[in-house]
């Protein structure tokens, strides 16, 4: 029987999201700020007492808490979420323990299982970081080098995934994870 499992996290004000520096060196933090708009109370004199309603109010950029790339996150006019068949984010999954790395010692290739085993599966990478969450040590993660990541890609997997803040590796301004699996249509 199917095994499935919940990657997701509780959606709040203040979550943790991802950090970038301006042309000036000012450092933005990203996150969500979500309150009410219209509350109980407040709505409730439009229906006479009958009835109440909460509309909430949310601001947030994406790429917040658990979340997939589409190809247009790293290529304009490509698809978009919304233009995602849910059949491209459906398939069996393998998880690759890489618990005993950290961010001075990425995953490798030599990390990863044969490559028969890794065509047309979804791959998670259980770095254990989910540890760190809320915490500052999140945002310096561990993650899988360009060897590994090509390995992957020439594995034919389907869809990729990490519980770090990114895929790659901060210093590495071509964004591989995102640059090469995005223009295969590997999510």
């Amino acid at each position: 029987m199917a095994k499935f499992i919940d990657l997701t996290h509780v959606f709040e004000t203040g979550m943790p999201g991802f950090r970038m520096r301006d042309k000036s060196g000012q450092m933005t933090k990203f996150t969500a700020q979500i309150s009410p708009f219209l509350t109980h109370a407040e709505s409730k004199p439009n229906y006479q007492g009958n009835a109440s309603f909460e509309i909430t109010y949310a601001a947030f950029q994406t790429s917040l808490g658990t979340y997939l790339d589409a190809p247009r996150h790293r290529y304009e006019g490509a698809p978009d979420i919304a233009s995602l068949a849910l059949s491209s984010l459906i398939a069996p999954g393998i998880v690759v323990d890489g618990r005993h790395c950290h961010p001075e010692r990425p995953l490798s290739v030599a990390d990863l299982p044969k490559a028969e085993l890794l065509e047309g599966r979804a791959v998670l990478i259980n770095f254990g970081w989910d540890k760190h969450w809320g915490a500052e040590s999140y945002f310096n993660y561990p993650y899988v080098d360009r060897d590994g990541l090509r390995y992957l890609l020439d594995s034919k997997i389907s869809l990729f995934g990490v519980d770090t803040l990114n895929a790659d590796c901060s210093q590495d301004l071509e964004r591989p994870a995102h640059t090469w699996f995005l223009a295969n249509k590997i999510h």
